[in-house]
């Protein structure tokens, strides 16, 4: 899984603790026919799912880390995280990373918050951590090629079953008619027929092999004729083209240090956050999660001193 799809599934799930928490209360959540599901049925039904555990498991560790930060003077500011958001922004095509956010439901707010945490862990469990740069350079010379920026098309189409469709559209609109007009009337993509047949950005391989070759290499603007493709036949309109840079070493520095970085720190997370909540007090006032959270055994006390005996040998 990518670190940017890893990051929205987290924030996905601390969106869901907050739709849950709406649910809770009096009266009813729906009516069907006048027969009313009430809030505590339905409660009682999201607490012995096991992903309500998981939830509030999530938001427990939430907690300990923010009072964690400001119990040890641990300020993020706004410029470190917009640095880490927009290396996670960089793994899409312009504009795929916000509309990703937005189909799930989730905010520009809850990406930082994430983030913001990211790096309080980054900070508690890595700071006696560093990176040569020697690790970085062979890093880079062994996966140069994932840091590469790639070129990118923005692309419009219409597409339809049968030839003699696609070339009376393609010269409906070399005849001045409305591409978008056209694309809601005839195409029969539906992901980008309401769009008025806008595809958005995209990358080499995300695409059939007829319509990439048209896409990568037509001239701005220019109507093509129809492209067959296995899905039909494609009237295609490029709209813009961004081209693709190598990588250097100066450009990807930041990137491998922080890949580099939570590699090291990986093992180390989950002791620190076992270790949190081992000292904190955690009151469970719902008996149904009281197991997530168990009373932590007492710390064993100095053991008293032993009979005289032979002594065992020193280790070091």
């Amino acid at each position: 899984m990518p670190k940017a799809t890893r990051l929205i599934a987290g924030i996905a799930t601390a969106l869901l603790t907050v739709a849950l928490a709406s649910c809770s209360g009096g009266g009813s959540v729906v009516t069907v026919n006048g027969q009313a599901i009430s809030h505590a049925t339905f409660d009682k039904k999201l607490e012995n799912n096991p992903v309500s555990r998981n939830i509030l498991q999530q938001e427990v560790m939430n907690l300990l880390i923010d009072q964690y930060a400001t119990q040890n003077h641990i300020t993020i500011t706004p410029a470190q995280i917009d640095k880490v958001e927009n290396q996670y922004k960089a793994q899409y095509p312009p504009g795929q990373f916000d509309s990703l956010l937005k189909a799930r439901g989730l905010t520009e707010k809850d990406v930082r918050n994430l983030i913001r945490r990211q790096l309080v862990l980054d900070q508690a469990v890595g700071g006696n951590i560093t990176i040569p740069e020697s690790d970085v350079a062979a890093f880079f010379k062994k996966n140069h090629a994932a840091f590469d920026v790639h070129t990118e098309v923005k692309a419009r189409h219409i597409l339809v079953p049968d030839l003699a469709t696609a070339q009376k559209i393609e010269a409906d609109l070399k005849a001045g008619q409305h591409f978008s007009a056209l694309a809601k009337q005839y195409s029969q993509d539906p992901g980008s027929r309401t769009k008025g047949g806008e595809l958005g950005w995209f990358r080499r391989g995300q695409m059939v092999p007829s319509f990439e070759k048209y896409a990568f290499s037509a001239p701005i603007g220019q109507i093509s004729p129809p492209i067959k493709s296995a899905f039909g036949y494609h009237i295609i309109q490029v709209q813009a083209r961004k081209p693709g840079k190598k990588a250097t070493l100066a450009s990807a520095h930041d990137q491998i240090v922080q890949a580099l970085r939570q590699q090291q720190e990986a093992p180390l997370v989950q002791p620190f956050l076992a270790s949190l909540q081992q000292k904190a007090k955690i009151v469970v006032n719902d008996p149904a999660f009281a197991s997530l959270f168990p009373t932590p055994a007492p710390l064993p006390s100095a053991a008293p001193a032993a009979p005289a005996a032979p002594a065992p040998a020193a280790t070091k």
